[in-house]
Parts: structure tokens; sequence; C-alpha cells
């Protein structure tokens, strides 16, 4: 009984969508890159009892280019939407998504295609100089650049190459932590077949600012390893929707008297002290949400965190050489709620004998 209202449920909510496409996936299965881009139609019928327009299909990859019909589709009628897929430079496993907004309903219509490109596979075996196992990857760590502490989860994808002699499958499980994701495809890959690591990670629940360093395990039956150990590295700041000139006036607007410090010449294994002082210069409350020495030899302190329009706070910087001579150069990063420049840096400079 319960499958059966499941079944009425789903077939209901299949019927009472206004547009209604023939499929909403496509496989171009093996896509050669030499011979260029390829091209789907995707076609649907408006069963709605009005028009409708679709106001744009967004795709997830700038390698898919989309088309669709610009007028009104009138109850009855058909329209369509194209995907072309440009394969140059993009070898292995592809899963590419569109998606359709339409001013008929709230919820989008998730349009799908994926295939595999097919390569010099020589030429492109070279670039894959990282060993886990029978799998060669590009680099030993999954680097995804700048994510937003948003609560979401941005997703980065990294190709692989299986270099052995026997297919290996993702068993579908993974060792991390909860603000990353993994999922790898296709599933089982076959010697010399290209496929792709997709890396999820959520800022937000990450909460931290700045360069951070995680570490997942990706399960797979590869008899030399079965057990891929991968970095994920991510570099983290805050999210601000972009603010009406009005909102923008009122803003915080964080203002330091000095970028650039000489710490001139210090001892080893001594720490010496420069100070900077920080400025609110907007109309609303800045936060220093945080301020981080790309070093573990520097120490920070800021003697207020919170600045009301038009306070002043001093943050001392502490650098202790430990064991380096030389010419030592640094950084100090801070990490504020001013929206039009929210990521600031000091570097400096000191000779250590």
């Amino acid at each position: 009984m319960i499958s059966c209202i499941f079944i009425s449920i789903s077939s209901f909510a299949q019927v009472g969508r206004p547009l209604q496409f023939k499929e909403e996936s496509f496989d171009f299965g093996k896509v050669i890159e030499k011979e260029g881009p390829v091209t789907h139609v995707f076609e649907f019928t408006n069963t709605h009892s009005k028009p409708v327009k679709i106001l744009g299909v967004k795709p997830s990859c700038g390698c898919t280019t989309p088309d669709w019909s610009k007028e009104e589709i009138q109850p009855g009628n058909s329209g369509f939407i194209k995907a072309e897929f440009n394969p140059k430079g993009r070898p292995g496993f592809f899963n590419k998504t569109l998606t359709v907004t339409t001013d008929a309903e709230r919820s989008q219509v998730i349009l799908q295609i994926k295939g595999s490109v097919v390569s010099d596979i020589k030429k492109i075996a070279s670039q894959f100089d990282g060993a886990r196992g029978s799998w060669r990857v590009k680099s030993s760590s999954l680097n995804l650049g700048k994510v937003f502490i948003k609560n979401e989860y941005v997703v980065r994808e990294f190709q692989l190459m299986n270099g052995g002699k026997k297919a290996v499958s993702y068993l579908g499980t993974y060792d991390g932590p909860t603000y990353i994701r993994v999922n790898v495809e296709p599933k089982v890959l076959q010697p010399g077949e290209i496929g792709i690591i997709r890396i999820g990670y959520n800022g937000k629940l990450r909460n931290a600012y700045g360069f951070q360093s995680d570490n997942v395990v990706i399960h797979t039956d590869d008899e030399s390893q079965p057990a891929k150990s991968f970095d994920v590295l991510a570099t983290l700041e805050d999210f601000f929707p972009e603010l009406t000139p009005q909102e923008a006036a009122k803003a915080a607007k964080l203002q330091l008297n000095q970028t650039a410090l000489d710490f001139g010449r210090i001892k080893q294994n001594q720490a010496t002290t420069r100070e900077v002082t920080v400025t609110n210069l907007g109309q609303s409350l800045l936060e220093l949400r945080s301020i981080q020495g790309n070093c573990t030899c520097i120490v920070t302190e800021a003697d207020k965190r919170s600045l009301k329009a038009g306070q002043s706070a001093t943050i001392r910087i502490s650098f202790n050489p430990q064991d380096r001579k030389g010419t030592q150069q640094k950084a100090v990063t801070i990490y504020s709620n001013d929206p039009k420049d929210p990521v600031q840096r000091i570097v400096f400079t000191a000779y250590s004998e």
C-alpha cells in the first residue's frame, strides 16, 4: 500500500510540471576530442494551461554552451534546450548539467549530459605524474583555491587516470571530515581510462579563515593501494553580497596605518615585536574576525576586535626566527567584515643572525 502511494505521488508530480521533456539525461558515449564539439537537443512540450517562457539556462561548466527557445511556448506546443559540449582539453569522463529556469514554476529543471572524451592517451598520460597505487593524478594534493564561508558545498573536479593493468573500482566510501564530500566517476576505471575525483567543500561547516589543509582517504579495490590518501587544500574567506551604493556608504571600512614592516637585524630564537594601527573609517561596526601569520614563528594580538566608527586598535606582531638564518620575508593576514576589502595583508622583512 505504501509503495502504491509513493508511485501515485511521483506520477502526479511529473504530470503537474509545465514542461514535459522527452528525456532529462543524455549520454554521448565516446567523444573524439579532435573531432570538436558535440551537440544534443532536449525537446519538451508545454503541458501547462498558460504560455511558458524559459528565463535562462545555466550550464555547470564553461565547456557547455546552451541555446533554447526564446519565444513563449503556447499550451500544447513544443520547444527545445540545446547543449553543445566542447571536449578540447577535457580528456576522460565528464558529467555536466544545465539548470533551466522558467516563469511557470519555482523549481528548476536540471538536464544532464555525460560521456567520455577520447584523446591522445600517451600525451595525456605524461601529465599524470602523481601515483596512488594504480591511480595517477596531476598533483599529490587537491587544491580547491578560494572557498567562501557559506552554508553550501562548493564542488571542484580533479582528473585521475588508471595507469595500471587492471580495472580499479571506487567502493563508494571515504574517510574525511563532515564538511568534505567525495565522489569518483566513473565508479569503475578501466586501464588507461581517465575519470574525475569530485570534491564538495562546505566553508560554513569548516568554520575557519585563511589557508586550510585537510585529509581524505578514498577506498578502492586497487590491489597495489586500496586506501588512497589525499590532502584537500582551500583558502577560506567571507562572502559578501553586492551592496547598493547606500549600503556601501554605511559599511565598515578597515584602514591600516602601514602594510610593510622592517624588523631589522634580530638574533635567532629571540622574539621582536612591531605594532600596526587599524582604524574603522566606515559607519558600521568593524569586526576583526581573524588575524593570521603565515608561519608558526609569528604571534599576533589585537587590543580590540570590534571597532565602532572612527575607533582604532593596535595589532602587535611578534616574530621569532627560531633557527632560521638570513633574510626572512613573512606576512600577516587580517580577515574582517569590510565588504569592499575583507582580506588585507601586512608584509615584513627581517634579517636573522
